[in-house]
């Protein structure tokens, strides 16, 4: 399920980066779970929530998550890099609630005329049937309606931004790139996509086509075997991984990206001290 949180100009992108350093570093009992994509690229920002900045000159090109965060409303703000508050904002200020147990994927990304602006997605962490695997693809592209395809065959069709759609699948590694819809040409791939038993992969398509800098990014939310919880070359349900409990990778990312970014969430709450002394 998708819905558009908020369209805006150029900042977009930290809204939802900025919801994710907010909150705490250990989960609670009814804590969301909340993973980022930036996904707009060439903007560096500041980040301001509840109004202590969060963010100092956060760039594009990161996927990071689960996070937990108190279910409730939080204020952010965006402001030109070094900005010396949030008093002047480029962009908000927007609230944003998360409900208690809710798992949520907020990207920031480019609409289809290649305009700034954000979405929030809610990921299915229902069980999956046994020796099953589930495939959702996400439109973030500055791009037109694509394919979705498997070898030469579409398995996705005429998905446009910011659209989704969701297969299950037996367990397997896919060949998988996108194009156009009613072609086969890649404008993204081919790359590899795992689809695991019991486990939710979400494939998103960000970028710009005009700039010919398309990129997927493959988040995968893992722990939702059905009884048995193993089947013939599939995972055991009783493995160490916690229901529902999503670990992200990235495709076209370096990881060292990602590490800064969820190493922000333990410096999050210094910033602002460290920023009083300008």
């Amino acid at each position: 399920m998708r819905r558009s949180i908020f369209t805006a100009g150029a900042g977009a992108a930290a809204i939802a980066a900025a919801l994710a350093l907010a909150g705490p570093a250990q989960a609670a009992e009814g804590d969301a779970q909340l993973a980022v994509l930036h996904g707009v690229p060439g903007l560096t920002v500041d980040v301001w929530v509840n109004g202590d900045r969060t963010l100092d000159d956060f760039a594009p090109g990161t996927l990071a998550g689960p996070l937990s965060l108190p279910a409730g409303a939080y204020e952010l703000a965006i402001t030109a890099s070094d900005a010396a508050d949030a008093s002047a904002p480029v962009i908000g200020p927007v609230t944003v609630t998360l409900a208690a147990s809710g798992n949520y994927t907020a990207v920031a990304n480019l609409d289809a005329a290649g305009k700034p602006t954000a979405n929030f997605f809610t990921n299915d962490v229902s069980q999956i049937a046994a020796g099953k695997g589930k495939l959702t693809v996400r439109h973030a592209a500055a791009a037109p309606a694509v394919d979705v395809l498997a070898g030469d065959a579409a398995v996705v069709s005429n998905l446009a931004n910011p659209a989704e759609q969701t297969l299950s699948l037996d367990p397997a590694t896919i060949s998988a790139a996108v194009a156009a819809t009613g072609t086969t040409a890649p404008v993204i791939g081919p790359a590899d996509l795992t689809v695991a038993e019991g486990t939710h992969t979400i494939v998103y398509a960000w970028g710009s086509l005009a700039d010919n800098n398309l990129q997927l990014a493959v988040q995968t939310i893992e722990g939702l075997h059905s009884s048995p919880g193993s089947v013939p070359g599939a995972r055991d349900g009783s493995s160490g991984t916690s229901p529902a409990g999503p670990a992200v990778v990235t495709v076209g990312f370096g990881a060292a990206a990602l590490a800064l970014l969820l190493g922000g969430l333990g410096v999050a709450r210094t910033v602002a001290a460290r920023r009083a002394g300008r």
